[in-house]
């Protein structure tokens, strides 16, 4: 295997750290603006909010699924729901999880921030 094959620059001491796709300083890359909008889900600008309990010892946690936001404004928002929930959970593959039962008090924070939301499940 040739250097050349592995993709070339990736570090150089003027500018630092190298985007492999464009070859320009990972500061003025344009390229991976297009990668993060092209990151964000088309769920048609609906949030939908479930409760689940596979996999999880019969613990209920409520997921929300589909919110049109890139991953750090994701993070913000599950921040916003676990705080108006006062619990913990954690955001993983574009869907944030709130840990227990509370789909309506979800359902009306994101209602109140003005996104368009659909429950779910049974």
């Amino acid at each position: 295997m040739r250097l050349s094959d592995l993709g070339g620059l990736v570090y150089s001491t003027d500018a630092g750290r190298m985007c492999p796709d464009c070859r320009k300083p990972v500061a003025q890359c344009s390229c991976a603006a297009d990668r993060a909008a092209a990151a964000v889900p088309a769920g048609g600008g609906i949030v939908r909010v479930s409760r689940e309990t596979k996999g999880r010892g019969g613990k209920a946690v409520t997921l929300v699924k589909g919110a049109p936001l890139p991953a750090a404004e994701l993070a913000q928002l599950g921040k916003q729901l676990k705080a108006a929930c006062g619990t913990g959970g954690t955001v993983k593959d574009g869907v944030i999880e709130v840990q227990g039962d509370h789909v309506e008090r979800v359902v009306q924070a994101l209602q109140a921030q003005g996104y368009k939301v659909k429950r779910s499940g049974g």
